[in-house]
């Protein structure tokens, strides 16, 4: 089946889709990227989501309006990529855009969490006439898990190894990460972990705005970071943060790696003397630290090869930072074992929809805490029945 897969990201730099030809179930599941391609977001757009993810107050009118705006945005890719690629899908499994999520609270009012994606399945159903499945993180989050991170299950599957501990390291603008044991070992699917690490490109890339008054909005390669020195006192002070400390199943978002966060960084730097270069630095720092910080204190074992993806994989500042951290560890990324790293989140949503589809469950427990195995997402037929796929 050619299934799209499509998401935006923590970083809200574009819509990541891919369009992938998937068969089989799970174990034996095959895939083959057929295109892949990130649309940008209109300027507009981007800046409203932005201010959103950072708190600003809507109507419930004007949440409606954004909440189109991102779906016809999906809708407009979806259709693009079938029309570059000259190939047609049958099904799309929409991620949309994450704009708030509230972690389980276990002493609060309630214990179920709270995770918001925009961009309306119905409404890419209606503007492509594909079956679209969507929110695909209610299911979890009912049964009291985490609702994040979502694609362990697909990183089984595709990318565990033999006889080697992986860790699979998905840096965008949040950070999160799959541990998979040898397949070699019994009972390795039970073994399996996952959670988010911290931040990932978020703060980086806000760092980069406010020193360049928003004419860059990230620090290619990280060639300016690699110009500076990490300032190792205030990343050591910042690790010991309550969200590294707390074990897993966890997972974040925007809502504390902010701008706010970001300032408050800033407050702790100023009277270390750091030059533009050097705060990138620090701030890039605070990412790889928060990584090995979760590899040294919760997975069972350091993993013999972490395999990196997702925007942060391509700078090569922190993918030498890990491997000045990590070194007994390999550093790859997911296109060294034959997975796209640009769209590889998106591939994984393409394959969440082809299970919700095929009545396979798409969560792991063990990795978000949900009390059992989930149906995930919610089917959208379009309004043209004659393409409606039987479930």
């Amino acid at each position: 089946m050619k299934v799209i897969g499509a998401i935006s990201g923590t970083s809200v730099d574009g819509i990541d889709v891919a369009l992938v030809e998937i068969s089989g179930g799970e174990s034996e599941l095959q895939i083959e990227l057929l295109a892949g391609n990130t649309y940008p977001y209109p300027q507009n757009l981007r800046r409203k989501i932005l201010a959103v993810c950072g708190g600003k107050s809507l109507t419930v009118a004007e949440l409606a309006t954004l909440d189109d705006a991102i779906a016809f945005n999906f809708a407009l890719a979806a259709r693009s990529i079938q029309a570059e690629c000259q190939e047609t899908a049958e099904l799309i499994g929409s991620h949309g855009q994450t704009v708030y999520h509230r972690p389980p609270i276990a002493n609060g009012e309630t214990n179920i969490g709270y995770s918001l994606q925009l961009g309306r399945g119905a409404v890419i159903a209606s503007q492509t006439d594909l079956t679209t499945i969507s929110n695909f993180r209610a299911a979890d989050l009912a049964a009291g898990g985490e609702g994040a991170p979502l694609v362990s299950k697909i990183d089984a599957c595709l990318l565990a190894h033999p006889t080697q501990h992986t860790a699979v390291q998905n840096i965008g603008g949040i950070g999160n990460l799959t541990y998979l044991p040898p397949k070699n070992k019994s009972n390795w699917q039970q073994r399996i972990c996952g959670w988010d690490t911290g931040p990932g490109n978020a703060l980086i890339d806000l760092a980069v705005e406010q020193l360049t008054n928003g004419s860059q909005t990230y620090d290619k390669d990280g060639s300016w970071a690699a110009q500076g020195s990490p300032c190792f006192k205030l990343v050591e002070q910042w690790i010991k943060q309550d969200f590294f400390k707390r074990s897993p199943p966890k997972s974040t978002g925007r809502e504390l790696f902010s701008r706010d966060y970001l300032s408050q960084c800033w407050q702790d730097a100023k009277d270390e003397n750091l030059s533009s270069a050097d705060w990138l630095a620090t701030i890039a720092e605070l990412t790889v630290a928060s990584i090995v910080h979760s590899y040294h204190h919760f997975l069972p074992q350091l993993p013999e090869r972490v395999l990196l993806c997702g925007g942060g994989s391509r700078n090569l500042y922190l993918k030498q930072r890990l491997r000045s951290r990590l070194t007994a560890t390999e550093i790859l990324t997911t296109d060294d074992v034959g997975l796209n790293a640009d769209y590889k989140e998106a591939i994984a949503f393409a394959v969440l929809a082809y299970w919700r589809l095929n009545s396979i469950p798409g969560n792991l427990p063990q990795v978000t805490g949900a009390k059992k195995p989930m149906l995930l997402g919610d089917i959208h037929y379009p309004l043209n029945s004659s393409n409606v796929l039987s479930n």
